[in-house]
């Protein structure tokens, strides 16, 4: 039976995100899950143009919008600030994109987990700089085409939930908007929790991908259905559950939804079809 989704009217319609847009979509599960009570931190993004600027916010809680490179830094001070006050109620979440995750903003979220700071943080990978113009960062896929890389990118994926789960943090988690309840869930499930926790987002960015306005979704839950983004959960590092995995659809099905692959010859989707073979499995030794 599925987790029954309880929302609060927390984000606001009238955003100024693209029609269709998976972020704002998983902003507003995150938001409205994590109630009233809640201060969020949010980088230069596109999350940090959907969430707006006071006092014309997209989300009634406080927003801190903060440098791209210390999210993780500024929610910690922000939290212990809160306790040093007697405040152990109000939580603090991060809401960042892959590039201010993965890349920029790295040092400090690590810096953060090792310490076991007391906030959420939740990416929400579009696997690009999309606010920028769409260019690679280390979330972007193996061969995908951006305005960076025009021949598709060299190199894979950063394994990021595999990276924090080494940390040994209390929770980490993999989400999609394409499981809305699954994605709830675990945003009620780290609200709970003290410590660090982590959430990872797929959003499939329509523009930067290539798709059309109402494919957001449906893409991101081939994304799992291929094995390219199983979800699941990782307590204390050690413990893991798997929600959502591959059923056996071909990596091509999942990239004919997007241009980004467009350019890729049928040798080069058996190379990415066997390397998600090999992760998946890998991954199925945990559980």
């Amino acid at each position: 039976m599925g987790y029954s989704i309880a929302e609060e009217k927390i984000f606001n319609s009238g955003h100024a995100a693209c029609p269709g847009c998976s972020e704002a979509l998983a902003i507003r599960y995150i938001v409205n899950t994590l109630g009233r009570d809640t201060i969020a931190v949010v980088p230069p993004s596109c999350i940090a143009i959907i969430s707006g600027p006071q006092p014309y916010s997209s989300m009634r809680i406080p927003v801190y919008q903060t440098t791209l490179e210390s999210s993780a830094a500024s929610a910690a001070g922000i939290k212990r600030a809160l306790k040093a006050k007697g405040n152990d109620h109000t939580k603090v979440v991060v809401i960042a994109g892959d590039g201010g995750t993965y890349d920029i903003g790295f040092q400090a979220l690590s810096s953060a987990a090792e310490r076991n700071e007391d906030f959420i943080y939740v990416c929400l990978d579009n696997e690009g700089y999309m606010n920028t113009g769409a260019q690679k960062s280390s979330s972007t896929p193996y061969l995908a085409y951006t305005t960076s890389t025009p021949s598709g990118k060299p190199t894979p994926k950063k394994n990021l939930a595999e990276i924090m789960a080494a940390h040994g943090i209390p929770y980490v988690a993999t989400a999609t908007t394409g499981y809305p309840d699954d994605l709830a869930r675990k945003v009620a499930r780290a609200r709970e929790l003290k410590g660090m926790r982590f959430i990872l987002v797929l959003t499939p960015c329509l523009d930067g991908w290539g798709l059309a306005d109402n494919a957001g979704p449906k893409t991101s839950r081939l994304a799992v259905e291929s094995g390219i983004f199983p979800l699941y959960e990782v307590e204390d590092g050690v413990r893991y559950t798997l929600n959502y995995g591959s059923k056996g659809i071909p990596v091509g099905a999942y990239f004919s939804q997007q241009s980004r692959f467009k350019h890729l010859a049928q040798a080069q989707l058996d190379e990415i079809q066997t390397m998600v073979d090999v992760n998946w499995r890998r991954l199925q030794t945990k559980f």
